[in-house]
C-alpha cells in the first residue's frame, strides 16, 4: 500500500546534549532499512538531530507546529521555522495533544494544510479511547477525526499524508492491539480515505499503528496489509529496539 515509514516520537526525552550522539547511533543501525526513517524530537533537539542526519537515511521531524505562519503566540513554532532547520515530518493531532493541550479536530485540519504547504510531511493521528472502543463506536470516531483532518486538501495533497492510528488505551500502557483488531481500523482508514478521494489515493497513503509497537510485536503488526509503518514512543529511545522494529518494515 502506502510507503513504509517508521517514525520514532521521543515526546519529552533526550536531552539537547544527548541528540547528535543517540541520531547517530540509530543511523548506524538502520543504514540498510528498506523503509522511511524518521525521528521526531522536542524542539530544543531538533537542530542537533538534523545535523546529526545529514549524509544518512534517517529524516528528521517534529512533534507539533502552529497553523500560522507568525504571530503573537509565545511558545509556539512555525512551520516555516521547522522547514528552516532541514525538518521534514511533523506530528499533528497526538492523543496526548488533544488531551492535555486543548488540540481539536478543527486544529489538526489547520495544522495538517499549513505542513502541507510548507513542504513538511504530516503524520496524522487518530484514535479512540478505551470507552469509545468498549461502546461499538471506533470506526464511527475514527472516521470522523479522518474526514475532518483532511477537509479543504485535494486528492494531490491527501497522498503525501501520513495517517497514524493510535488506540488511547494502548499508548504507554503496555497494552497493544491485536494484530487483527490495528488491521481492521487501518484498513477501515483506507476506505474512508477511499470514499473521499478514490482508491489511487488511498493507497498511496501511508497508515501507521501507534499504540505500543514494539520489538517484540513489530513484525506481527507489519505484516497485516493496511498496516505501512509504526509511530513508535518508548522503544524509540533505544536504538537497538528501535532498529529491530524498522528492520520488521519490509
Amino acid at each position: 500500500m502506502g510507503k513504509y515509514i517508521i517514525a520514532g516520537n521521543w515526546k519529552m526525552n533526550k536531552l539537547p546534549s544527548e541528540t547528535y550522539d543517540f541520531v547517530k547511533e540509530v543511523a548506524a543501525k538502520v543504514s540498510n532499512a528498506s523503509c522511511e526513517v524518521v525521528c521526531c524530537t522536542p524542539y530544543v533537539c531538533l537542530a542537533p538531530a538534523v545535523e546529526a542526519a545529514k549524509g544518512t537515511n534517517v529524516k528528521i521531524g517534529a512533534e507539533n507546529l502552529h497553523f500560522e505562519d507568525k504571530g503573537a503566540f509565545t511558545g509556539e513554532v512555525s512551520a516555516d521555522m521547522l522547514a528552516d532547520l532541514g525538518v521534514e515530518y511533523v506530528i499533528i493531532g497526538h492523543s496526548e495533544r488533544r488531551q492535555y493541550f486543548a488540540e481539536t479536530d478543527e486544529t489538526v485540519n489547520l495544522k495538517t494544510k499549513k505542513a502541507l504547504s510548507k513542504g513538511l510531511v504530516p503524520i496524522v493521528c487518530v484514535g479512540e479511547s478505551l470507552e469509545q472502543r468498549e461502546a461499538g463506536v471506533t470506526m464511527d470516531l475514527i472516521s470522523m477525526q479522518v474526514k475532518k483532518a483532511f477537509i479543504g486538501i485535494d486528492a494531490a495533497d491527501a497522498a503525501k499524508v501520513v495517517i497514524a492510528y493510535e488506540p488511547i488505551w494502548a499508548i504507554g500502557t503496555g497494552k497493544t492491539a491485536t494484530a487483527e483488531q490495528a488491521e481492521e481500523v487501518c484498513a477501515g482508514i483506507r476506505a474512508v480515505i477511499a470514499g473521499l478521494y478514490g482508491d489511487d489515493t488511498a493507497k498511496a497513503v501511508t497508515i501507521q499503528y501507534g499504540g505500543s509497537m514494539n520489538a517484540g510485536n513489530a513484525a506481527e503488526l507489519l505484516a497485516k496489509p493496511n498496516i505501512d509503518g509504526g509511530l513508535i514512543g518508548g522503544a524509540s529511545l533505544k536504538s537497538e529496539d528501535f532498529s529491530v522494529i524498522v528492520g520488521a518494515a519490509k
